[in-house]
């Protein structure tokens, strides 16, 4: 039986991940579960701290890892929520995460004595490798999404791209497979080609300006509209033989061009 001091440090990083993640709030992720976690979730929310800790400390390290494994392959590849891929993206870029669901994902502090702090703006995409082989077999008939460096800004008006170009955020846009982390690329809002993008997709929908109670649902990139930007950077970039193994998942022309940011930063 695993000690005490075990069980608190495995009761405490479940709380983490469970506060991030919020549970028991999709009925088709909890048709998933295996029945360990589906039971450690049940007296997590119904029993108290007491009891939900002597759970976790009479379980295996086996079972432990096997739950926690179970929980974040769940969330990282939710399809409803892109919290956890966000938070690990601004994260990993050097930001601290903001909770809030109004505002920019992340800030961190200027380099200049006094200056403002660094806002940024995640667009994390997780493709699901099974989406992609079901349409290889022809067992899908629609042609999945790939990664193409790109991403989109949801309900969007002219009145919240004013804004943005006034903040000029750092544009996170990371690319998942499976909840797999294979690319962070940084570049500023204030980019021109994407800037232009998001101007004639809000010029075709709001031909005579902002509508009360009227949005874009959905402002869509991709590499092609900032990867000319002097300021972009590569964050993150899994190995070449990652890369390599989960190219079918990519763009050709977007991953040939990840190769050559890699080989530029050496």
């Amino acid at each position: 039986m695993p000690s005490p001091q075990v069980g608190r440090v495995v009761s405490d990083f479940l709380l983490f991940f469970f506060v991030i993640v919020g549970i028991l709030y999709r009925d088709a992720i909890i048709n998933h579960m295996n029945k360990e976690l589906s039971n450690i979730i049940e007296i997590y929310s119904t029993k108290t701290h007491g009891q939900f800790t002597q759970r976790l400390t009479n379980s295996s390290k086996e079972s432990v890892i096997a739950v926690l494994t179970d929980l974040l392959t769940m969330y990282i590849n939710d399809k409803n929520s892109s919290s956890l891929r966000e938070f690990i993206t601004v994260t990993l870029a050097g930001y601290e995460h903001s909770e809030k669901k109004i505002g920019f994902n992340g800030f961190k502090q200027s380099s200049i004595i006094g200056g403002k702090p660094i806002a940024c703006e995640a667009k994390p995409k997780n493709i699901g490798s099974e989406d992609v082989e079901s349409y290889k077999r022809g067992l899908r008939k629609s042609k999945p999404q790939v990664l193409n460096g790109g991403g989109n800004f949801t309900d969007y008006t002219n009145a919240r791209f004013k804004k943005d170009r006034l903040a000029n955020p750092n544009v996170l846009t990371s690319g998942f497979v499976d909840g797999k982390l294979l690319f962070i690329i940084e570049f500023p809002f204030n980019t021109k080609g994407f800037l232009n993008k998001l101007k004639l997709q809000l010029k075709k929908h709001f031909p005579r300006g902002d509508r009360p109670n009227n949005f874009l649902r959905s402002a869509n990139f991709t590499y092609k509209d900032y990867l000319t930007s002097r300021k972009i950077g590569l964050i993150f970039s899994a190995s070449n033989e990652e890369l390599t193994d989960h190219s079918g998942y990519f763009d050709k022309k977007f991953l040939q061009k990840l190769f050559n940011l890699k080989n530029e930063k050496k």
